[in-house]
């Protein structure tokens, strides 16, 4: 499956979505659960298009009208998975309490939304060529860009007065999305990332203590 070089990564895609709010009809929302259904049970490479129309309920034109290739389809699937990841992102570091938590816990909820779904777990071990190139193959395009969002709910925070103001949020989130990126990338051997306690003792090790704030507290 090739991909276009020039053209936005699929993470690119899929943040300015999650950003934007951007809905898709009922119609296309039926084609992509049936695919994304499909490609967990079965595979990408055994499932056709003509499976996808039958689970959708739709007819074989229909479906063609809305994405017109197989390769098409998978990378809508795709794209909507890490739309959703970045969605669900912002809701649970909404839920809490105060900065520190929402670092724990946005760290956390990074792993957990790739690692638990079947479909992008299953491309990142089985056919990394789809997804991997869209997170390091881009010349550092779409890192740059997610740290940048998470860069933006930092200085949320710092406005806020929850981190100091001599605080670089810029190179923090740089920091905090390579480290969250190798996680999800390179196998580890030492610690157990479907272990809460393990994901907590990590973000409040490795991540918090980039925001200073125990020299704001001695202060």
């Amino acid at each position: 499956m090739s991909t276009d070089p020039s053209s936005d990564s699929l993470l690119e895609r899929a943040l300015s979505h999650a950003v934007d709010g951007t809905a898709s009809d009922l119609a296309n929302v039926r084609i992509l659960d049936a695919a994304y259904d499909l490609f967990c049970r079965r595979g990408i490479q055994r499932t056709t298009m003509d499976d996808v129309a039958r689970a959708s309920g739709l007819s074989r034109i229909t479906v063609y009208r809305r994405v017109d290739s197989k390769e098409a389809l998978v990378e809508q699937v795709v794209l909507r998975e890490f739309r959703r990841y970045f969605d669900r992102f912002l809701l649970d570091i909404s839920r809490a309490a105060t900065v520190e938590e929402r670092v724990v816990v946005g760290f956390a909820s990074s792993l957990r939304a790739i690692r638990d779904n079947p479909l992008i777990h299953d491309l990142l071990t089985s056919e990394p060529q789809l997804v991997v190139p869209s997170v390091i193959g881009d010349d550092g395009r779409t890192l740059a860009l997610v740290s940048d969002f998470v860069a933006g709910q930092l200085k949320l925070e710092q406005q806020a007065g929850h981190v100091p103001s001599h605080v670089d949020v810029q190179l923090v989130a740089e920091l905090m999305v390579r480290m969250s990126t190798s996680f999800l990338l390179t196998p580890t051997h030492r610690l157990d990332l479907d272990d809460d306690e393990t994901l907590r003792r990590v973000a409040l090790t490795g991540l918090v203590p980039m925001l200073g704030l125990g020299l704001r507290r001695a202060e």
